[in-house]
């Protein structure tokens, strides 16, 4: 039997109309909710393949009195960024921490695995008057950790000088901690961290010891010298 000229009622139409609306609705939104997991999902693997440096150190490295994006560890950040390295940065600066403080606090650090190591202690020691010996022993125990725990990670040590307040033998005696341990391990090291900083007004707090953001942009360039080539 033939059926000719039928004729759907208006409300039926209407609502098979809708139906098909909203089924579309529903499935577009499956796909974009799709596409933007499938997005989540890319970035958290291209994080996970990411290689970790972590800064361990003091209220330089923390950026004492600076916004976090302004200390030298963010600004290395940015330029691994910008050039899409594929690091990430980790600032485990903390004010106020000595060779002995850190050594205590290191293995905490430690939970993640880490392949740059930036090790910025003994300042606070050389203001305090802290033996030499003792802060060489506390740093040489920060370095046997990070390499026990993590064999392959490089660790770079970051030099430190201090003023002759202490008189001038303390004064050699604890510069010359970095370079013989640097030796000693093969480590990579930055001569001075405040090189081209410390001393100058313009570049530092009211207090003449902790950079300002302008001086940690000289920090991060001090620091890249020798990282760069790691990477």
């Amino acid at each position: 039997m033939c059926i000719r000229n039928l004729r759907i009622p208006t409300t039926v139409f209407l609502t098979i109309f809708f139906l098909s609306i909203l089924t579309s609705c529903s499935s577009d939104q499956k796909q974009k909710t799709a596409s933007t997991s499938e997005i989540e999902e890319t970035k958290q693997v291209a994080d996970e393949e990411k290689k970790t440096i972590l800064f361990f150190g003091n209220s330089i490295t923390a950026g004492y009195k600076l916004d976090l994006t302004e200390a030298f560890p963010a600004l290395i950040q940015e330029r691994l960024d910008s050039m899409e390295l594929p690091y990430q940065t980790i600032n485990a600066g903390l004010s106020g921490e000595t060779t002995a403080s850190g050594d205590a606090r290191v293995e905490w650090v430690l939970k993640n695995p880490i392949d740059i190591f930036v090790l910025e202690l003994g300042a606070n020691d050389g203001l305090r008057g802290v033996s030499t010996e003792e802060t060489r022993k506390n740093l040489r125990s920060i370095i046997d950790k990070v390499k026990a725990k993590y064999p392959t990670c490089q660790v770079v040590l970051a030099g430190m000088m201090i003023p002759p307040n202490m008189g001038a033998d303390y004064a050699e005696d604890f510069q010359r901690i970095y370079p013989e341990l640097a030796a000693e391990y093969e480590l990579p090291l930055i001569p001075f961290i405040l090189q081209g900083v410390a001393g100058i007004p313009e570049l530092n707090l009211e207090d003449g010891i902790h950079p300002t953001a302008e001086g940690h942009a000289i920090l991060a360039e001090n620091v890249w010298a020798v990282l760069q080539p790691l990477l």
